[in-house]
C-alpha cells in the first residue's frame, strides 16, 4: 500500500513539474517598458511610449508593389527644433531641424 502511495505521488509530481508554462500576451516589454504586441515603440523626443499610428503627421506608402501598406510617423519637439521619423523597418531616426517651422504656413524658415 506504501509502495502504490509512494509511486502515485512521484507520477503526480513528475506530470506537475513537466508543463509548459505559456507566456502571457502583452508581456513583451523592451528596455525602456513598451510593450511591442501593443503597438508601442520609444520616443526620444517624447521620452514615452507612443504608438506610431496614432500620430498626428503619417506619410502612407502610394504606389507599393506589397501586398501590404506601409506607413511613416514624424514626431515634431515641442519647440519644433527636432524631429523623429519613424520608418517602416522599425527603427526610428532622429533629426535636428536647421531653421524654424511657423505654424500657421508649414514653412521652414531657415535662420
Amino acid at each position: 500500500m506504501k509502495k502504490t502511495i509512494l509511486f502515485s505521488l512521484m507520477f503526480l509530481s513528475s506530470l506537475m513539474l513537466c508543463q509548459k508554462k505559456t507566456p502571457v500576451v502583452g508581456n513583451d516589454r523592451d528596455v525602456h517598458g513598451c510593450i511591442g504586441s501593443a503597438g508601442y515603440t520609444y520616443s526620444q523626443i517624447k521620452n514615452e511610449c507612443v504608438r506610431v499610428f496614432e500620430q498626428k503627421i503619417k506619410l502612407k506608402e502610394v504606389d507599393g508593389d506589397k501586398s501590404y501598406s506601409t506607413m511613416t510617423a514624424v514626431i515634431f519637439s515641442k519647440n519644433m527644433k527636432k524631429a523623429e521619423i519613424f520608418i517602416p523597418d522599425g527603427a526610428a531616426k532622429a533629426l535636428s531641424l536647421k531653421g524654424r517651422v511657423k505654424a500657421e504656413s508649414g514653412k521652414v524658415e531657415r535662420q
